[in-house]
């Protein structure tokens, strides 16, 4: 790739007139578009390995085609921290059998605040003589190490990040565990959940905050009201969210570990949820639901729930089904705020939000 920035203003533009198009139906505003860096975005990256000319190289493969590997010496769009360790690392295994023998798979994890993990995957049992030889490679390289086989994992530093982001003024700091989902582009993240503390704005009610992960919206969303009640169903996101909460000292949040299909059930009352003990939902006040759902959108159920807050703040990682769930609540909802995240450049990908109020 040439990272041309001619060639990315057009695919840019290109993103933007098909949200235009999506929204279009909707009477949208015209979207406030967030670029991203063209290089060195990407906060994370997983490489399987492949044995050629006698080496261990970084490899990748096309959608198109999953037998012939891609050798990678360097990868452009992931931060500078790991193109800086992808050298170190392999120069490591190479001298090492301890380390390299049945490795097959790498995944490295940093951050904008200039934190790096990086995890080693195995085909075999981790022994003695790997802890050795990994306890030495993540002092050298000033970073955590994670070794996984099968049915095993074993930490050498931290088994999470530290990340840390200025949104309206304050920095708050979040912890982003191994395996668990983050955002890969932190310099878009960063804009996104600054346009998202502007979109929901100062307000004297509650928030209900569904698909939370780890706190990413939860911890700036909590400063502009007077308490939230989020829900999350992965165990790893829920226990990363509740140290994000305690470190930031953000106490006006109540965490449930429930999805939101279930919530939707609970406040429908539907039935009750064993999770939900000692937490009086009645006690709530919601003017608000803000929702980042995953690629396939609300579920039926749960969009007729957020038909019930006077707004609906939500972030889509898939315009297709973003449409679709607008379309459900457009005649009780109106677009009044759009905005394009160019979370994933140099793909067909786009991130994108909007704010829905009551007509």
């Amino acid at each position: 790739m040439t990272f041309d920035s001619q060639a990315y203003a057009e695919q840019l533009e290109a993103k933007v007139t098909r949200l235009r198009e999506l929204l279009a139906p909707f009477d949208a505003p015209e979207p406030t578009v967030f670029d991203s860096p063209l290089q060195n975005f990407r906060l994370r990256a997983e490489f399987r390995l492949w044995r050629e000319g006698g080496e261990r190289h970084y490899a990748m493969f096309s959608q198109d085609d999953k037998r012939t590997p891609i050798l990678i010496e360097e990868f452009p769009i992931a931060s500078l921290r790991i193109n800086q360790l992808m050298p170190q690392l392999k120069a490591a295994w190479q001298a090492s059998s301890a380390l390299s023998h049945k490795l097959f798979q790498v995944e490295f994890l940093t951050t904008l605040a200039g934190d790096a993990m990086i995890t080693l995957c195995y085909h075999r049992p981790l022994d003695e003589h790997w802890h050795a030889a990994a306890t030495q490679l993540s002092a050298d390289l000033g970073v955590s190490i994670i070794g996984r086989s099968k049915g095993k994992r074993e930490v050498l530093g931290q088994d999470y990040v530290v990340e840390k982001l200025e949104v309206g003024g304050r920095t708050f700091s979040y912890r982003q565990p191994e395996g668990a989902f983050t955002q890969p582009n932190g310099t878009v993240n960063q804009k996104m959940l600054n346009w998202a503390y502007e979109a929901l704005g100062d307000r004297s009610d509650d928030l209900l905050e569904l698909y939370c992960g780890n706190g990413n919206f939860t911890l700036p969303l909590a400063t502009r009201v007077r308490k939230v009640l989020a829900t999350e169903i992965s165990k790893t996101s829920v226990n990363a969210a509740l140290s994000n909460l305690s470190e930031n000292a953000v106490d006006n949040v109540t965490l449930v570990r429930l999805s939101a299909e279930e919530l939707t059930e609970a406040l429908n009352e539907v039935r009750p949820f064993r999770r939900l003990h000692g937490i009086d939902l009645k006690s709530y006040e919601f003017g608000s639901v803000f929702v980042d759902p995953p690629r396939a959108g609300m579920d039926p159920d749960t969009c007729e729930l957020t038909r019930r807050f006077d707004n609906i703040l939500y972030i889509s990682c898939n315009p297709d089904t973003l449409a679709a769930n607008i379309a459900q609540l457009h005649d009780t909802h109106r677009i009044t705020k759009c905005a394009m995240f160019d979370q994933f450049p140099w793909t067909h990908h786009m991130e994108s939000g909007v704010l829905l109020t009551r007509r």
